[in-house]
């Protein structure tokens, strides 16, 4: 092998170690949301996507209208922004708004006010971590790069040096106000995605991509 590139691989996993120490960030079940007195550890998910949850008997399908509540970006002391500035908080919580609006509208009538068969979501963003420029892209490439990232894409985790979106989503009966779901969720894209490696917001809105595809899922 060699001896430039093996160096150069050492470098870029050293540099992961810490990094990626940094970066990877576990969500918490935020004091200041209304529903976090209701979430607890969620034992099912084993992939760490969704660490809290709360959960009760819902017939989904009795549901097809929902008010999309304009996204909240989350002020409370254990939020998860690191030095993000409120540039990039307000963009992508604009991005939030667009994308799961987009996504429930092919499912539900989006409506204004409260009646019956109706839900009101409410999204709450409560931390972002932006890719690291240029070496995260690069990190795709990197003969230790490629190691790390293979064994992420293998187990569904995190790839290296890549941005990822954490929110909290909250489900209400419009009409009753009764808490029906909640749960916190980190979302990322896959460790192999190029695409989402370029751009410091990049990850974290292909995060959102599929948060609202997870939330999709589970009222279809």
């Amino acid at each position: 092998m060699d001896r430039s590139i093996a160096l150069r691989g050492l470098g870029t996993l050293l540099l992961c170690a810490v990094v990626v120490g940094c970066a990877s960030v576990a969500p918490v079940p935020y004091s200041e949301m209304a529903s976090s007195a209701y979430m607890a550890p969620d034992r099912s998910d084993a992939s760490g996507r969704v660490p809290y949850r709360y959960s009760t008997a819902v017939d989904w399908r009795a549901y097809n209208r929902v008010i999309l509540e304009p996204v909240v970006i989350y002020r409370g002391r254990d939020h998860q922004f690191g030095d993000m500035s409120d540039k990039d908080k307000a963009t992508l919580a604009a991005y939030m708004q667009t994308r799961f609006a987009d996504r429930l509208r092919g499912r539900f009538a989006l409506v204004r006010e409260r009646g019956p068969n109706t839900l009101r979501i409410r999204l709450t963003l409560t931390g972002a971590v932006t890719n690291t420029p240029v070496l995260g892209t690069l990190s795709r490439f990197d003969l230790a790069g490629a190691v790390y990232n293979g064994v992420q894409a293998a187990r569904d985790g995190e790839g290296m040096m890549t941005g990822s979106v954490i929110y909290g989503v909250e489900i209400f009966d419009a009409a009753t106000s009764r808490l029906l779901s909640a749960y916190v969720t980190k979302q990322y894209p896959g460790a192999y995605d190029i695409k989402a490696s370029v751009g410091s917001l990049a990850a974290a809105t292909a995060g959102v991509d599929k948060g609202a595809d997870a939330l999709m899922a589970q009222l279809n």
